[in-house]
């Protein structure tokens, strides 16, 4: 089969289309013949090596979809042909976490692409806990794509405790995981605002229903305060906006960060966290029913994922540098 081969750390420069031989399955695993799969930052990460993955060469990818071409010894419950989006995250599934499905604190938490080998090839094999039934009416770019970053969103919204007619602002709408927190915070019927670097792309989330936006480098903080402030900021930017998000909250509001694209690290003012009481909390990948629920929402059209850009599986470097230059509307897909 054909598959994409980090070779060096060094970026996209290091990445080649090569002939592999097909995994085979082991117990409890199923090989996935991928249709389609979909590009996330953490792809690029990966490839500069933050962080650097266990061997080279590498796969990179965490998403995808495609159907069942080969069952593991001892496997029930599937059949060829099963037509399957892959859940990316894998644990051991035995400790206290995974029997309480919070398996992100699982000390053998995985992630395709990042820890084991990913999507973007021919083929690749997933536990049969991580193989989740594509709803019949799912297009298979959007199914191949919107895994990784709608349970981010999804964790993120429900960690904060997202409710009914609350206030959520989404930092840096565009990206595929504050694409999906907007719309998914828009299906739970809530007063959306976003925050975009670019006009076009604030103008394209208030057409999915955001009730308004703000450019990102400008005082967004003390927009949104005159409009009443937010009770939940979903912020995956970092230092670059967060003392705004802060600015933005509410007094007792949640600032729910799942990354820092503008870098790891903030000098924080501690009176603005404690006069307001806000609470600033982390978030990371999801668990399997929360995947199971990103899945149903998307699926049933309550929650509408967009597929920026569709490349084909050869044009994977173009794909990526597509993605690095940051000009998407959600998600990045790569079809067989």
């Amino acid at each position: 089969m054909k598959a994409w081969h980090l070779n060096d750390t060094t970026g996209l420069d290091a990445l080649e289309l090569v002939d592999v031989e097909e995994p085979q399955p082991g117990p409890a695993e199923v090989r996935i013949k991928l249709r389609s799969s979909g590009l996330n930052h953490l792809d690029l990460w990966v490839s500069r090596g933050m962080p650097k993955p266990h061997s080279l060469p590498h796969i990179l990818g965490a998403d995808g979809a495609g159907v069942v071409d080969a069952i593991g010894e001892g496997v029930a419950g599937f059949e060829i042909g099963d037509e399957i989006i892959i859940d990316p995250s894998t644990s051991c599934g035995s400790c206290d976490y995974c029997k309480r499905d919070q398996i992100i604190y699982c000390s053998a938490f995985k992630i395709l692409g990042e820890h084991r080998s990913g999507t973007l090839a021919g083929s690749v094999l997933v536990p049969t806990i991580n193989a989740v039934r594509k709803p019949a009416a799912m297009d298979w770019d959007v199914a191949g794509s919107f895994g990784l970053a709608s349970v981010t969103a999804l964790r993120m919204l429900e960690r904060a405790g997202i409710r009914e007619n609350k206030t959520v602002l989404v930092v840096g709408v565009g990206g595929g995981v504050s694409a999906a927190a907007m719309a998914f915070a828009v299906a739970f019927h809530t007063r959306v605002f976003v925050t975009s670097r670019s006009q076009e792309k604030i103008d394209w989330a208030i057409s999915q229903g955001a009730a308004g936006g703000f450019l990102s480098d400008q005082n967004f903080g003390e927009e949104v305060t005159a409009l009443g402030g937010a009770d939940v900021v979903i912020d995956n930017v970092g230092p670059a906006t967060l003392r705004q998000s802060m600015k933005a909250a509410r007094p007792g509001g949640t600032i729910a960060i799942c990354g820092g694209t503008s870098g790891p690290k903030f000098e924080l003012t501690l009176p603005h966290l404690f006069f307001k009481e806000l609470e600033i909390i982390g978030s990371t990948m999801g668990t399997h029913s929360q995947f199971a629920r990103a899945t149903e929402y998307v699926g049933s059209g309550d929650v509408k994922i967009p597929v920026s850009r569709t490349f084909a599986f050869d044009d994977l470097p173009e794909a990526m540098s597509y993605l690095d230059a940051g000009d998407q509307t959600g998600k990045i897909a790569i079809s067989r």
